[in-house]
């Protein structure tokens, strides 16, 4: 049995004081029908709330913790960092040294801007993508989140959809209409879209593997197409691997499936847990970016000396156990996806298991799920009950259908049992 009084108690508090009571809308928990869970600490592969209850841990921070929850070498060089400062709004010695990680994992990135967030991150490259070919609409895909600058809330994924509101008031139409929305996964809509209007398309915007909508990798020659079509019509390709970046592979998505964008958006991972965004691409491209450029962009706290501690010592754990660490991952991912596959089919509950690496989503529906239409076809009302019969027996997944399963390095064979016997147990109920 749950205890929850004390996060009852911190949620009544927290709705007097911010909007829904959180700081992002998922952790309202309203996609559930559950009131939130306050967490006090976590630790390799489990999370303890402010009510003494343990779970495995299955969001990881919604991605950044691939090595789990305080990881040793992060935690030591964070206390290193402490005693010499937190912030000075000056050049460091420590925002070259991850600049230089993340050049020399993707190759796609000659020049990199770090940033504060993975909306900063996508809205900067965007505005970068249209100074470079002096055009104004961007290709977005339903369903695909780039964070909440105003021209990317067009059928947006994950909180927009988990909270019906796939548009939001207060963007201007006029804003709006500069986004086209096409289905993920569809290369001939791809293809119609740059046939008529081609010339006045700045960039494509992508995840390369959609995990807004629930984990959707792309099909076989889609992101081809797309990379086909932007570079015959002078187009950019963006890719927003603020969620794939360093977790597909150490040279991150592209690098796992083999194609090259013009531009790339980061956080999560590069930030060690510490919030960071980041943007790169071809050095003639940011090389407009101020002061090289006249294209605008600045951030206090870009580079802060913490997050890029966190993040340089958690890309070099990485690049140092590449590729076995990843190999590792893949392996335990394979083990989850055929458990609960299993254990659904044992109860006769129709279920897809829609996994790229250590991302992986479960739909309710006996359909394949290639797109948002797809996704939203998927019982949430199951995902509601089977949520909370896993948080019963103590495993915290994503509180939102349309959010991905995160594994980490700190996720033990006996956790995996863990989860796949409780998954078993819940189907069955």
């Amino acid at each position: 049995m749950i205890r929850n009084e004390n996060s009852k108690h911190l949620f009544q508090k927290a709705r007097r004081y911010m909007p829904g009571g959180v700081n992002s809308p998922v952790r309202a928990f309203q996609a559930v029908g559950e009131d939130p869970i306050f967490i006090s600490r976590g630790k390799g592969s489990h999370l303890y709330d402010v009510d003494g209850n343990e779970y495995l841990d299955y969001v990881c921070s919604w991605g950044p913790l691939i090595l789990g929850h305080l990881y040793p070498d992060i935690i030591t060089s964070l206390r290193a960092v402490l005693e010499e400062g937190t912030s000075f709004g000056a050049p460091t010695e420590g925002e070259i040294t991850l600049a230089s990680l993340i050049v020399n994992a993707i190759p796609s990135v000659e020049r990199v801007r770090l940033v504060s967030s993975g909306t900063e991150a996508a809205m900067s490259a965007v505005r970068v993508a249209r100074a470079f070919t002096g055009r104004k609409k961007i290709v977005k895909f339903a369903g695909c989140y780039h964070g909440h600058a105003d021209g990317f809330l067009v059928q947006a994924g994950s909180g927009a959809l988990t909270l019906g509101t796939p548009s939001s008031p207060g963007v201007p139409e006029e804003i709006g209409s500069l986004t086209m929305v096409l289905p993920y996964n569809d290369a001939d809509a791809a293809r119609s879209a740059f046939q008529e209007e081609g010339e006045e398309i700045a960039a494509v915007i992508v995840e390369p593997v959609a995990a807004n909508m629930g984990v959707v990798p792309p099909r076989p020659g889609f992101m081809e197409t797309l990379r086909e079509v932007t570079t015959k019509s002078s187009s950019l390709l963006i890719f927003d691997e603020v969620i794939t970046g360093f977790r597909l592979a150490y040279g991150g998505a592209q690098g796992f499936y083999g194609i090259e964008p013009d531009l790339t958006c980061l956080g999560k991972i590069i930030g060690g847990g510490l919030p960071v965004g980041a943007y790169g691409g071809k050095r003639e491209i940011m090389d407009l970016v101020a002061p090289a450029g006249p294209v605008y962009q600045a951030g206090t706290l870009s580079g802060n000396p913490l997050a890029v501690q966190a993040g340089i010592t958690a890309l070099q754990r990485l690049a140092e156990g590449n590729p076995g660490l990843y190999m590792e991952l893949e392996q335990k991912a394979a083990y989850l996806e055929t458990g609960l596959l299993e254990a659904a089919r044992e109860s006769g509950v129709p279920l897809q298991v829609n996994r790229a690496a250590s991302l992986l989503s479960l739909f309710f529906t006996g359909s394949a799920v290639h797109n948002l239409e797809d996704a939203l076809r998927s019982d949430q009302q199951k995902y509601k009950i089977f949520f909370k019969k896993m948080l019963a027996e103590g495993i915290y997944l994503p509180p939102s259908q349309f959010e991905a399963i995160f594994l980490s390095t700190a996720h033990s064979e006996e956790d995996l049992k863990r989860t796949v016997r409780a998954a078993r147990k819940a189907f069955k109920e």
